[in-house]
């Protein structure tokens, strides 16, 4: 159970949110949402007929996680690459607005920028249309996207890697950059695919969901005490500080190097939309630790900032004052 002393240590650290520098590599998405009202089935076939109301472009993968954390007050550095095209420009213009430094995206003509097209009527999701490619990053946008790191290497003070499986990630920039981040003492977070897993060995820690994990670790997660040999299994064969698995409304279990298990209940009051939820989790969770925050603290911050956005509809953020007042209001033990 959370202290009161807790509050006070959880504030302070929020605070310091704002010197905190962290870098984003991985696949940029922009999210469209059509909002609309649905009341009849077609008659063309068994769906319903939505009658839009308005349209939203949000950031998506990593570029909503560099959003998150410029809403939270730190710095963010994303690196990725767009296509040359107005869906590209959109996504720019946007993640400008929020302040994100967008120095190390690269913008390709040979590949469409990544969208995600979500129908929502009545605040139900009625279908996602994913317009994409996800072959790997040729050669030499590969050592385009590393030199650039490189050189930031030295003003950041954590990397995130945001592995959506659109073909940025690959295993030589992995190869190149967990090294990196290592050899200058850096923070370095996963949210992870299946696929990579063998390369994020080393890193400081990932946040995978359940399905996530169950498919990197191979066990399924059928109780706590499967769940505890999951969690333990990734940790030894990642050599990781610590693995926190999101699980959905049974909150979040943080499996920590030396064999500490905690579990950490959600603090979400109403669910909405779970877009994004991951993306703020891994944003804040990172500042965190960038902070100064111990493992645990920050996982309990994080917390708190995915319980705030599954109560918005759509890709969504939270923000420094907002993040407090929710901490605030939660009910403290003496």
């Amino acid at each position: 159970m959370l202290k009161s002393s807790d509050l006070a240590r959880f504030n302070g650290t929020i605070s310091k949110f704002s010197a905190a520098k962290v870098l984003v590599v991985g696949d940029l998405i922009l999210d469209e949402f059509i909002w609309g009202d649905s009341s009849r089935i077609s008659p063309e076939a068994p769906v319903p007929v939505v009658l839009v109301g308005r349209e939203s472009m949000m950031p998506g993968g990593a570029a909503n996680v560099a959003s998150n954390i410029s809403a939270i007050g730190a710095k963010a550095y994303l690196v990725g690459v767009i296509g040359r095209d107005a869906h590209g420009r959109q996504l720019e213009t946007i993640l400008k607005d929020k302040g994100v430094d967008l120095e190390g995206v690269i913008s390709d003509p040979e590949r469409p920028t990544t969208l995600k097209t979500r129908v929502v009527a009545r605040h139900q999701q009625v279908v996602r249309i994913d317009r994409e490619s996800a072959k790997p990053l040729g050669e030499s946008l590969n050592r385009e996207l590393i030199g650039f790191i490189k050189s930031k290497i030295n003003e950041v003070d954590g990397i995130i890697i945001e592995d959506y499986g659109k073909g940025v990630i690959t295993p030589g920039l992995l190869r190149e950059i967990i090294p990196l981040a290592r050899k200058h003492k850096k923070v370095i977070t996963v949210d992870p695919k299946e696929e990579h897993i063998s390369y994020y060995r080393g890193v400081t820690a990932i946040t995978p969901n359940r399905k996530e994990a169950e498919a990197m670790g191979g066990i399924k997660a059928k109780d706590d005490l499967s769940l505890n040999r999951l969690g333990r299994s990734l940790m030894e064969k990642l050599k990781l500080q610590a693995a926190l698995l999101t699980l959905g409304e049974n909150g979040m279990r943080v499996f920590q190097r030396g064999g500490r298990i905690t579990q950490i209940p959600t603090v979400a009051q109403e669910v909405f939309d779970v877009s994004g939820a991951g993306d703020t989790v891994i944003a804040t969770f990172t500042t965190a630790l960038c902070a100064g925050a111990k493992m645990i603290e920050a996982a309990h911050i994080s917390n708190f900032a995915g319980g705030i956005v599954v109560g918005k509809v759509g890709v969504a953020a939270t923000s420094q004052a907002e993040l407090k007042a929710r901490i605030k209001d939660h009910h403290w033990q003496p």
